[in-house]
This record gives structure tokens, sequence and C-alpha cells, in this order.
């Protein structure tokens, strides 16, 4: 379940209903009937709706996420969001990034070499650079070096950089919230515990 309350259709905010309605159905309530045609639960959308200023500002990042195709490479965008999604340990960034690099007609090759990206010989020099420039950013706190960047610059100009970075960073948010607020598919317990015998303190 997730961490804080979700909010149900007759209580959610003007802004929030024609996204309940594109998302779930029109008039279904996604607290009571949860599930999306992704295969998720929805509770981003319950949860986040809980603070409608929150929740519109994210659809708001939605929609500059889907005007960038003017300006940055559908494939590249969709490269760094699921590398950062793997990155920040969202099983729920991560697979549905999957879903949409294959949109995107990535190869199952290149979707599956993604955790491993720097031992496959399945990109191109700009995917690399990508790549490269996502872990930078989600894994490095922006620690970019010069030539990871001028690998970046020499296939992007400075629009579809900008561009890629801001996405690629909102989406290392969503990653980082999902995990904190136990949404859809990071409902689950931290891994990392202690194993076999349990000693006192000495």
């Amino acid at each position: 379940m997730p961490r804080l309350r979700q909010v149900p259709r007759a209580e959610a905010a003007p802004s929030v209903l024609p996204l309940y309605d594109l998302v779930f159905g029109p008039d279904r309530d996604p607290v009571a009937e949860p599930g999306t045609a992704s295969g998720t639960s929805g509770d981003w959308w319950t949860v986040l709706a809980g603070n409608p200023e929150v929740f519109d500002h994210c659809v708001g990042g939605f929609l500059l996420y889907r005007s960038s195709e003017a300006y940055l490479d559908p494939r590249l965008r969709e490269l760094g969001q699921c590398r950062a999604g793997f990155a920040r340990g969202s099983t729920f960034v991560f697979s549905q990034h999957c879903k949409a690099m294959r949109t995107a007609g990535f190869t199952e090759a290149q979707i599956e070499a993604v955790p491993h990206w720097s031992v496959a010989d399945c990109w191109t020099p700009l995917e690399r650079a990508v790549l490269a420039y996502t872990d930078c950013l989600v894994l490095d706190g922006g620690r970019v070096p010069e030539p990871v960047f001028e690998a970046l610059r020499s296939g992007l100009d400075d629009r579809a950089i900008l561009g890629l970075t801001y996405i690629t960073m909102t989406y290392e948010l969503h990653a980082t919230m999902a995990r904190a607020l136990r949404l859809e598919l990071d409902d689950r317990d931290d891994p990392v515990v202690e194993v076999g015998e349990k000693r006192g303190l000495q």
C-alpha cells in the first residue's frame, strides 16, 4: 500500500478528473477499482491527487515530455528515462520505460542491455553518450566529465541537451518519489536486510 492516502474520484479536485478519465476510464473511481492499461495499480495518480498543485505540475511535466519530440529524438529521451529508472532503483520507472523503448523501436537486446550498457556493443556512439550522461546526472549528482559532454554535444544541439537533461532529471524525481512513497511497482520492502544469525550488542 502507498504510504500516503489515495484520493477517490468523489474527492478529487476539478483539474484531476480529466486525467482520472484518461488513465482509468470515464467515471471510474481509481481507488475503488484500481488498475491501468499498462498493468500498474495507478496509485501514482491517486496519491499525487492529494496535493492538486503537485498533481498539476506533474501533468504539465508530461505535456513537456510529449512536446519534446520537436527537438529531441524520442529514442534518446526514452533511453535516458529508462536508464534513470534503473540507476535510481525504481522498478516502476524502469519497467514503464522499457515498454516505451519498445514503442520507440529499440530491440529486445538493447532493452536487456540497459542495466549493463557500458559493456554492451549494441549502442550507437550518441546512445552511449546519452547513457553515460544519464549516469553522470543520476549516479554522480551532475558531475559530468568534459569528454562525456563533448560526446553528447557531437550529436545534439543546446536545446536538445537542455531538454534531455530536464526530462531525465524529472524521471529521476519520479523514480525517487515512487520508492519513497511506495507507489506502483515500488511498493515493496527494502531488499537490503541482515540475513542469518542476529547478534546482540557487545
